[in-house]
């Protein structure tokens, strides 16, 4: 499962980045907050098209 190991994928640069850890923290932490964005994202837009539209949601 998953791309072939060139193609950059945010699991396998938080992977690889874990030997990394003391000197260049930012290897594994960046691809993580990344990760955090983009589903802090994908859950906001879910919570806006359901208020937009469910009819029987009412604030």
């Amino acid at each position: 499962l998953g791309a072939q190991p060139p193609a950059p994928e945010w699991g396998a640069m938080i992977s690889s980045g874990r030997k990394f850890m003391l000197d260049a923290w930012w290897v594994s932490v960046m691809p993580g907050l990344a990760i955090l964005a983009t589903s802090l994202a994908f859950n906001l837009l879910g919570d806006a098209l359901r208020d937009v539209l469910d009819p029987r949601h009412a604030r």
